[in-house]
């Protein structure tokens, strides 16, 4: 898969809607009913990050959900992509990029959205030949407004902000041209999954949906 490939698939699954879940999963029997709430909510692109233990197991649960895209987040090697591809992930994030991560996406046909927070980074990636980027962390990088500088003298690249995303900005980075959706977490609290209270996880997902 080259770059441009691999842009052109995100890019559609950034498309999706204007949210995409970013989710910190400990329990893999949380994940089908998750990602069916999320899905029934009108959320179908799925991050799930592989920052606990069952991640690989969660991936594999809710790639076998209907109607759901998964894909697995905080890919930093090689090795990762090789898990994550193996586990049934349609797509990858990274919070940055190296050239070994690249390759091993490339390598493996997994569409990547790689993170980037400056210029100079994502004049690199686009480079390489992306044009969908992660702009991470971003509230931390400047937010909105240095998206929107960002954009100004780069538009040919797009991007799904990450980081401190709220229902309280979320608005302020869609309106954005250069935006397609954004990254956030708020659409699964942890109270809810541990409760199994999937119907709010659908609201809270229809809700987002709306965003768009």
């Amino acid at each position: 898969m080259t770059p441009l490939q691999a842009s052109q698939a995100t890019r559609k699954i950034c498309q999706m809607a204007p949210i995409v879940p970013v989710l910190v999963v400990e329990e893999a029997v949380h994940a089908r009913p998750l990602a069916e709430a999320l899905v029934a909510g009108g959320l179908p692109a799925l991050e799930v990050t592989l920052r606990t233990p069952a991640a690989l197991e969660v991936i594999a649960e809710m790639a076998r959900v209907p109607g759901g895209v998964v894909g697995a987040g905080t890919l930093l090697t090689p090795a990762d992509v090789r898990a994550a591809k193996d586990a049934g992930a349609q797509f990858g994030v990274s919070p940055g990029a190296t050239d070994r991560l690249l390759a091993a996406c490339e390598d493996a046909d997994l569409p990547l959205l790689p993170g980037a927070a400056t210029a100079s980074e994502v004049m690199v990636l686009f480079e390489r030949g992306y044009d969908m980027l992660k702009f991470f962390p971003a509230e931390a990088s400047g937010g909105a407004p240095a998206l929107k500088a960002i954009g100004a003298p780069i538009p040919q690249v797009s991007f799904c902000p990450t980081g401190g995303v709220s229902p309280g900005n979320a608005a302020e980075y869609l309106a954005l041209p250069n935006v397609l959706c954004a990254g956030g977490s708020w659409v699964a609290p942890a109270d809810a999954v541990a409760r199994g209270d999937w119907t709010r996880i659908t609201a809270l997902a229809a809700e987002a949906a709306a965003l768009g």
